[in-house]
């Protein structure tokens, strides 16, 4: 069975950081590019990044480009998403995707539970 956990969300001040995981297990995870996106409240998901297992290319929404920074570790299994300079309009639920080729949102991608970050003085 497919499962993605993640975890490390949390209540942040505006400029904090924090660095989300994403264990992944149920498939070969470095055959795999994968995904994070977040929902804010009332709002749809929006893509926030990605990464490609062949070439260690990676991705970034401009709303975090430069603050953001994603990175994996194939012998644990496991996504990261380093959030760096937050700011209240990056408060949502994160999720982690199994992506499906260049697919995030589809019936082949496989999404976790999601964390909540929120970013408050």
């Amino acid at each position: 069975e497919v499962q993605l956990v993640e975890s490390g969300g949390g209540l942040v001040q505006p400029g904090g950081s924090l660095r989300l995981s994403c264990a992944a297990s149920g498939f070969t995870f470095n055959h795999y590019r994968m995904y994070w996106v977040r929902q804010a409240p009332g709002q749809g998901l929006e893509w926030v990044s990605h990464d490609n297992p062949v070439d260690g290319s990676t991705g970034y929404a401009d709303s975090v480009k430069g603050r953001f920074t994603i990175s994996r570790d194939n012998a644990k299994n496991t996504v990261y998403l380093q959030m760096n300079s937050l700011k209240p309009e990056d408060t949502a639920v994160y999720y982690c995707v199994r992506g499906y080729g260049y697919q995030w949102n589809g019936p082949q991608t496989v999404r976790g539970q999601g964390t909540q970050v929120t970013v408050s003085s």
